[in-house]
């Protein structure tokens, strides 16, 4: 009897730091991939400290000198005030209308019943698999026959909805209970208040998941601000960060200086919508 429980033990300890060193190897791997991730971003903040003079150096992972001068002659190179607020009303306008219109849409196809629905969503999921760059030019030709070109709505309007946002908001509202619908419908509730009222504030999470990648998506945007906007006054953050690389040169530290500012938006974003991002990937994956 001694001897089994002696076994018992010792297999339960053999498996415990069989665990570890599992647990171990795991975090191990991920330090890894981490730092191979950030030394993109380690390099670019290191860059853009570098003076001048030591742009072609060997480089370094972290900064051995400080040149915050870079940060003002990127800012004085161009507008960028005027840049940073087009940016902020097209990435804004964006966000808003796709979260707006792909909620509506999404709740239309996880609870409606019409002929054609699934029909009508798997045409909408057809088109993601559309490249930009076929749509280009036929959307620059509407743009341009309505007058558009040069402001605020040829940057926001094309954008307004969203196939994946659709997609992604309609796999979150399936996994919400119809006996809410059903229990509004009966206190008098109509389709849009019961969107409203009960699938809105318990979707926060879907929504704020695709908030943040409509928000990335807008302000990462280059090629199509690039096509429909001539006026530099109307040009946008990506498009500014252009113009540090000439024909006989680029000036890296200064471009790596201006990219530094443009990409703290995002983080931010990121960073402040995480809980909501992790937690509606959990819930959504897990649907069928």
């Amino acid at each position: 009897m001694n001897l089994a429980i002696a076994r018992t033990r010792a297999n339960v300890l053999s498996l415990k730091t069989r665990r570890r060193w599992d647990r171990l190897a795991i975090h191990l791997i991920l330090l890894a991939g981490a730092l191979v991730m950030v030394t993109p971003f380690l390099w670019m903040v290191t860059l853009s400290l570098k003076p001048v003079e030591l742009t072609y150096q060997p480089p370094h992972l972290l900064p051995t000198r400080f040149e915050f001068s870079n940060y003002t002659r990127a800012w004085e190179a161009a507008p960028f005030a005027r840049y940073y607020l087009n940016s902020i009303v097209m990435t804004g306008g964006i966000v808003v209308s796709q979260v707006f219109f792909s909620s509506l849409a999404a709740y239309a196809f996880a609870r409606l019943r019409f002929p054609g629905r699934d029909l009508l969503f798997l045409v909408f999921l057809g088109t993601m698999m559309v490249p930009f760059h076929v749509i280009l030019i036929p959307s620059y030709l509407i743009i341009n026959r309505l007058g558009w070109v040069d402001s605020y709505a040829a940057l926001i309007v094309p954008r307004m909805v969203s196939a994946f946002g659709i997609f992604l908001l309609r796999q979150y509202y399936q996994g919400i209970p119809q006996e809410l619908d059903e229990a509004a419908m009966i206190d008098g509730l109509g389709r849009l208040g019961i969107w409203w009222r009960i699938i809105v504030p318990l979707s926060a999470p879907g929504l704020a998941t695709l908030g943040i990648f409509a928000f990335m998506f807008g302000w990462n945007d280059f090629l199509w601000p690039l096509v429909v906007t001539n006026d530099p006054d109307m040009r946008t953050v990506q498009l500014g960060l252009a113009m540090f690389q000439g024909r006989y040169g680029t000036q890296w530290t200064v471009l790596m200086a201006g990219t530094v500012t443009a990409t703290l938006p995002t983080l931010a974003v990121f960073l402040l919508g995480q809980r909501w991002f992790i937690q509606s990937i959990a819930q959504t994956g897990v649907k069928g």
